[in-house]
This record gives structure tokens, C-alpha cells and sequence, in this order.
């Protein structure tokens, strides 16, 4: 269905306002992530929130203007002073004066003529700047806005301020959305009429219209109605969005599998221990899934060590019994050469064929790989993205199991679907995610939660100290190490930097190896897939005691018998990070330690930080403290792929709209999943306005 008319003329270009020319446009479209080679729609610029107010309402005369503030006065224009002769360098003054003193103008490199016809002498103007002082005298230099004394209705008196990029002016910006803003129509209402009157909430229109021409900085601040209504309009469509998206991922017929158990049953019995209720609770909702005939969209959560590749095992052999492979995709090669190694003697042990499928094969391990799957000889597949290239054919593809969810946005979601691969899908994050962002990003789908850790993971003793103590913690360290014991070392960068003065983990590993000699191993991102691999093995085999490394082993690496973890300038990771590095240990049946080594100052954000890793093991509490510390921010890792930062709404003060949201997104597409009712209508309008039309071609109605 095509975007309706009615909303065309906010969907035109910015170069259609008067005064933006192509240098402009090509600065909004980069700022406004326009698609290459297209404008910014005004709509875009609409949507684009101030971040504050200028109040420029005129409150006594020079007087009572207090430096270093911004100031509306009547100003008497007495005189023009030029810079002397043969000193371009001295400012142009403009002597003016009220009835309550005195105040100097100045311009550096100002034009006489054009001054002189803008600040006539003997006449009055309107000037209003920031006051400054000079020689003791009062002064606004570069003066913002100079309008005649019968012009002053057209100063913006309470001027909103917008988040700028270099070379684009709030000037501009507003002159772009005063034209936008006229190009609102009357659209009729999305919001339920109860929802609307409870919250005392202006229409769209008028909240815009409030919110760009504020009659008072107030009419800026979060929770003003205008605000919480556009960051509750944004918040509808996104979970309109994902709801939608989830019906339809789930409404495409699966296959209800037949599950005999015997496979499943089989990888139960080779276990070494036994599985967690938290497990066995997710596998059960993973069942359920694969015998109805919807197919599977399920996130499964985590903690750091909570056993989620087991519970994706019980899937995949589960899968085999019905006749049908998986495909187990893991974010980088190392990740999944561990997978495979964790996997391969359980599968081996209840007979399931499985096979490891990376980009760097040598050709004929490859090939044998490749032949296994076409064949249907080889039930599991595990790999990186290079799993759904070219070339790789599947027998009977039945499943894909995507292990960390944040590099894999919405789009790649509808994009395992679209292909072909209508597989069931499971998503899996050792990242503990917040209510609220499960309904932000993955509001497309179920979601199972892992609570407990598997019986006999040994809690882990966290400390906090000065990097100043390096002294000590080699002291003890060495004596650790002298007992069999083996550390992980943590540096925030790869090589010396001259910007920041942390130490960098090749110097680091430099130190290490002057009091450990060769047992100390170096792992960061720069490194080749091979070379990486052999630092781990040697690790991993005992033949390295330390393992300096950057956070390229924050997910999923897995040294039972490394008992220490020493993470240095911990003030500079987030604390998913620093929960995420200190899972890496604690992982076998010793007693673990995780030193946070800080740099001095400490902040008190980095401090709040640095105490709450000290008092709590719980992923999912750490992950609500950190969205209280930080806000929304960049959570996740990276920025959702096909679901775009939110710009009306502030995740960390509107949480409480999220949840309204997602409540009256999911009463509205039950009684109108087709959006074909007058207010099912609206909301199609609201769709696009706020750019999340990618939704609109899946929506059928019934």
C-alpha cells in the first residue's frame, strides 16, 4: 500500500525551503542519515528534537543584563567607532546606550556599510546576544538576532536549540522546520481516546507546533506534555513495528516436528552434570514451538556461564530427530571453533552428525564439510555468517541458532526469513538485556530466560584497587601462578596511544614477560584468525600461564582452569563489560578472583560502576543498574540494524511510556490486526512519519 497522499509534502526534500542550497542539503542529509545519494525529507528535520531554549524575552535594561547570560534589550545607537587605520585586528564598535546605562556592540572583521544600515545611528534596535564585559564595560559581541523595535513579534523570544553538526547552524535548522511545520495536515488521531484524555496530551500537530516554537523553556522539558506524547508516538510505532513483524515471522506455517527423545536423550545422558530447571524450562518453550505449527522466533537470555549452548544443543538434536538439520551461527571464527569443540563429543557420544564451517578452511576439510551437509549426512552446522553464503546447501535446513543477538538487527531477522530459509529461529545473548530494551529490539519475538548457573560454578571474589598497586598484584600473582593457577590480563587498548595515557596490552604483556618470561600470551583484535587460535590453544593446553589480552575475548571463551582475572583501567569499560570479562573465569570447579585495577581520579559514575560489578554476581540486576547509570546509550553494543536510534524519545526518563506501548500496540493489532479500521488507518499514517514503514507491506489482515 503506498504512503498516502496527504503526507507528500513532508515527505519533499529540504531543498525545497528557500535559502537551503546544495551545500546545505548534502550537510542534513549525511547529519540526518539520509540513503546515499538522497536528500533529507522535512520530515526528518521535523522529528529532529531541541536539546534546550534560549530564553530571549526582554526582563529590564543593560542594567539588569548579567554577563555571561543572554540578553533582549531597546538599545539608543550613539555612535560608530571603526578599527584605527592599518589594524584590521581591532574590532568595530558601536557605542549604545538605554535609560538604565551603557553597552558597547563590536563586530571583528565587520563591514561598515552593512553595519551602518543595520544599527542606524540616532535610531533604536532590538539586539539581543550574549552580554559580556570589557575594560568594565558591558558589551554583546556578534550580536544573535537585531530586528527594528516595530519588527520584535518576529524574534523567536524563547529559541529553541538543536543538536548541531559542523557547518549547519540553528538558524537553518529552524528555518527548516518553520517551513516543515506548515506542512503538517490535521491527521486524524492513532492514539486511544482514553490513553489521550488520562495523559492530557495535545494532539501531534499542536505537540510539534509547541515543542519548535516554545513559549517558554518549559514547554522543552521531558515530561511536558508535548514531549511525552511524540516520545509515546515514537514508542507506539516501534512496537507496532516489531509486533508485527513477530506475527508475521510466526504466522509463516512452520513445521510441527515430530520429537521422539531419543536424541535428546542420548545428549542428556552424556553429560557430566546434570542440567539447570532455568535449562530445561527454556528447552520445554523450545519444544513447544517446534511441534506447533508456527514457526519459532525466540530469544534465549543468559547470564555469563548459564549453559545457553547447551540448551541450543538440546534444540539442534531435537531438530535431527524430526529429520532436519541446524545451523548454529556464532559471531566470529574463534567463537565458533569453540562451539564446535564443546559440541562435537556430545554429539559424537548420541550419534548426530556435525561439521565446523569457517571462511578460513583449508579446501579439502571444506569440501568434506560442505559434501556432509548436502548430503543430510551431517544434522548440525557450525559457523560464522559464511554459513548462508553461496555454495553452502543444506539438506533439509530446519533451524538457525544465532548466537549474540546485538550484531544481528532486525533487518537480518527478516532476512533469514525472506530467503527461502523458513527455519525456525533462535536467538541467543550472554548479554543480560533490561525489560525495557527487550521490548525496544525484540519485541519480535518470545523470549526464554536462563536464571540459574549450572551446579558446581564457583562464585568469584571481585576486588577493586589502584593501578598503583601493580607492585602487589605481581607479587601475589607470581606466587598464584608458581601454584598452577592461570590469569586473564585485560587492557582497554591494543598498542600506546598518545591521546590515552592507559597502558596499552602489547606494553603490558612487554612488563609481564620481564617477571613470567615466555609463558606470557598476547591475544587482540589485529591479529590474524590463525594466529589468535594458537595463542589459545597454548592457553587453553596450560603452556601459557597469562593471557594478556583487549575485550576480543569478552563472549564465549572458555578456559576452565584460568581461576584469575586481572582487568586493568577497569574505569574505562561499561559494565555489561566488565560482567561480560569476569564470566570468562570462575568456569571450572576452583574458587576464581577478578581484580578491577582503576586509574586515579575516579570519577563517581565510573565508581558507581566499579561498585556494583564489586557487589553482584546477576547479570540481568547489573543490566538494570546500567541502563540507570547511562541511559539507554549504546547498550546493546552496536545500534540495532533496521531499528534506528529513538529521537523523540529519552529511553532513560520515558521508560514507563515503553511499557503503555507495547500494552496498547498489542490490544490494537488483536482487535485490528489488519490496521484497516479508522484508527488502524491513523496509525499507518504514524508508521511512516516516523520512518518504521518497514512493517507496513507485512501487514494482512485476519
Amino acid at each position: 500500500m503506498p504512503r498516502p497522499t496527504r503526507l507528500d509534502p513532508l515527505f519533499r526534500s529540504v531543498r525545497s525551503v528557500k535559502g537551503v542550497g546544495p551545500q546545505i542539503a548534502t550537510l542534513m542529509a549525511r547529519f540526518f542519515d539520509a540513503p546515499e545519494g538522497q536528500d533529507a525529507p522535512l520530515v526528518d528535520v521535523l522529528l529532529h528534537m531541541p536539546a534546550g531554549a534560549i530564553d530571549r524575552r526582554m526582563k529590564g535594561g543593560i542594567s539588569a543584563a548579567i554577563p555571561g547570560t543572554v540578553a533582549t534589550l531597546s538599545l539608543h545607537i550613539d555612535e560608530h567607532a571603526g578599527p584605527p587605520p592599518g589594524n584590521r585586528r581591532a574590532p568595530y564598535r558601536i557605542f549604545t546606550h538605554d535609560e538604565t546605562g551603557e553597552l558597547t556592540i563590536t563586530y571583528f572583521a565587520g563591514k561598515a556599510s552593512w553595519l551602518q544600515k543595520v544599527l542606524p545611528v540616532g535610531e533604536n534596535r532590538i539586539v539581543s546576544g550574549t552580554v559580556t564585559t570589557f575594560g568594565g564595560m558591558k558589551q554583546i559581541s556578534h550580536p544573535d538576532h537585531i530586528v527594528r523595535t516595530d519588527e520584535l513579534d518576529t524574534l523567536p523570544m524563547v529559541e529553541p536549540v538543536y543538536p548541531l553538526t559542523h557547518g549547519l547552524t540553528n538558524k537553518t535548522v529552524h528555518k527548516v522546520v518553520v517551513e516543515a511545520l506548515k506542512q503538517v495536515p490535521d491527521l486524524p488521531e492513532w492514539i486511544a481516546p482514553e490513553r489521550l484524555k488520562s495523559n492530557h496530551w495535545p494532539s501531534f500537530r499542536a505537540a510539534l507546533e509547541q515543542v519548535h516554537n516554545p513559549g517558554d523553556p518549559a514547554d522543552l522539558q521531558p515530561f511536558n506534555t508535548a514531549r511525552t506524547r511524540l516520545a509515546y508516538d515514537e514508542y507506539l510505532a516501534g512496537q507496532l513495528t516489531l509486533l508485527i513483524i513477530r506475527s508475521t515471522m510466526t504466522r509463516q506455517k512452520g513445521t510441527a516436528r515430530q520429537l521422539t527423545g531419543e536424541l535428546t536423550g542420548k545428549v542428556l545422558d552424556a553429560l557430566p552434570f546434570s542440567p539447570t530447571g532455568s535449562q530445561l524450562a527454556a528447552f520445554d518453550d523450545i519444544k513447544a514451538d517446534l511441534t506447533s505449527t508456527n514457526r519459532m522466533s525466540r530469544l534465549l537470555q543468559g547470564d555469563v556461564g548459564a549453559g545457553k549452548t547447551l540448551v541450543a544443543l538440546l534444540a539442534m538434536a531435537a531438530l535431527a530427530e524430526d529429520g532436519a538439520q541446524s545451523a548454529f551461527m556464532a559471531p566470529t571464527e574463534l567463537l565458533a571453533a569453540q562451539h564446535y569443540r564443546t559440541l562435537e563429543p556430545l554429539c559424537t557420544a548420541a550419534g548426530i552428525g556435525i561439521v565446523l564451517l569457517t571462511g578460513k578452511q583449508d579446501a579439502a576439510t571444506r569440501k568434506s564439510a560442505l559434501a556432509r551437509l548436502a548430503s543430510g549426512d551431517a544434522s548440525i552446522a557450525v559457523g560464522t555468517h559464511a554459513l548462508f553464503q553461496t555454495g553452502v546447501e543444506f539438506a533439509d535446513l530446519g533451524l538457525t541458532i544465532v548466537d549474540e543477538q546485538h550484531r544481528f538487527g532486525v533487518h537480518q531477522r527478516l532476512a533469514l526469513s525472506d530467503k527461502g530459509r523458513h527455519t525456525e529461529l533462535l536467538v541467543m545473548t550472554a548479554t543480560p538485556i533490561p525489560r525495557t530494551l527487550v521490548l525496544t529490539h525484540f519485541g519480535d519475538m518470545a523470549v526464554s530466560k536462563l536464571t540459574e548457573k549450572p551446579a558446581g560454578r564457583q562464585p568469584i571474589d571481585t576486588a577493586v584497587m589502584p593501578v598503583a598497586a601493580y607492585d602487589r598484584v605481581i607479587a601475589r600473582l607470581k606466587a598464584r601462578v608458581d601454584e598452577g593457577a592461570q590469569a586473564f590480563w585485560v587492557c582497554p587498548l591494543v598498542e600506546e596511544s598518545e591521546e590515552v595515557s592507559a597502558m596499552s596490552a602489547e606494553e603490558r604483556a612487554a612488563k609481564l614477560r620481564e617477571v613470567f618470561g615466555a609463558r606470557v600470551g598476547l591475544v587482540h583484535g589485529r591479529m590474524g584468525a590463525q594466529e589468535k587460535q594458537a595463542v589459545m590453544d597454548g592457553f587453553l593446553a596450560g603452556e601459557l600461564a597469562i593471557l594478556v589480552a583487549t575485550t576480543v575475548i569478552e563472549v564465549g571463551v572458555d578456559v576452565p582452569n584460568a581461576t584469575i582475572m586481572i582487568i586493568e583501567h577497569a574505569e574505562r569499560f561499561g559494565l555489561a563489560q566488565l560482567h561480560q570479562l569476569r564470566g570468562r573465569v570462575g568456569r571450572g570447579s576452583a574458587r576464581s578472583a577478578c581484580l578491577l585495577l582503576h586509574g586515579e581520579p575516579l570519577t563517581d559514575l565510573a565508581r558507581a560502576r566499579l561498585d556494583t560489578i564489586k557487589s553482584t554476581e546477576d547479570g540481568f540486576e547489573i543490566a538494570e543498574r546500567d541502563l540507570e547509570l547511562r541511559g539507554q546509550g549504546d547498550l546493546l553494543g552496536t545500534r540495532q540494524s533496521g531499528m534506528p536510534g529513538y529521537r523523540l524519545a529519552l529511553p532513560d526518563l520515558h521508560r514507563n511510556l515503553l511499557e503503555y506501548a507495547h500494552d496498547d500496540a498489542q490490544a490494537l493489532l488483536e482487535q485490528d490486526p489488519g490496521l484497516t479500521s479508522p484508527r488502524g488507518d491513523a496509525v499507518r499514517n504514524l508508521l511512516y512519519l516516523l520512518r518504521r514503514d518497514l512493517a507496513i507491506p507485512l501487514i494482512k489482515a485476519g
